[in-house]
């Protein structure tokens, strides 16, 4: 399992100058993270955090590789939500791309009015003397932010 992480003679690596570990979540926010499933006074063992450690940082990783193996194909080099969302449903694991697109969409919500409004707020803290031509941008900025997201 995880014991061997970074003890061999050449740094742990596996050629490409990486240390294993650092190809893993940190365990630390592994262990956050399932403290918070578990009620208050239970213990959790470094073997179960170092094992979900593993489990996590491969289960990203084989999702992600599909992703960009997608985006590859498109010849596309940024992977997205959409594609997180697309490659867990390709691999069969809808129970999490339905939710995750789901909060995909809120997200993109929240981050449009977001920016919408920071564009408001910016605009009417501006000391633009001519007061006519930034009513015309307060006018104008909500539509700059609108799109459907619903594809």
């Amino acid at each position: 399992m995880a014991e061997n992480i970074g003890t061999s003679n050449d740094g742990g690596g596996d050629g490409c100058g990486f240390k294993e570990q650092d190809h893993l979540l940190p365990i630390a926010n592994v262990g956050r993270i399932m403290k918070q499933i578990l009620p208050p006074n239970a213990k959790i063992s470094k073997e179960a955090k170092e094992t979900m450690q593993e489990c996590v940082s491969e289960f990203i990783s084989f999702v992600t590789g599909e992703a960009s193996e997608k985006c590859r194909k498109e010849r596309r080099k940024t992977v997205n939500g959409d594609d997180i969302c697309w490659a867990l449903a390709t691999l069969g694991f809808d129970n999490y791309a339905v939710p995750l697109k789901r909060y995909l969409y809120k997200f993109r919500e929240f981050e449009g009015d977001k920016a919408a409004n920071q564009v408001k707020v910016s605009i009417s803290n501006s000391k633009d003397d001519d007061d006519d031509e930034a009513q015309k941008q307060q006018q104008q900025s909500p539509l700059m932010f609108q799109h459907d997201w619903k594809q």
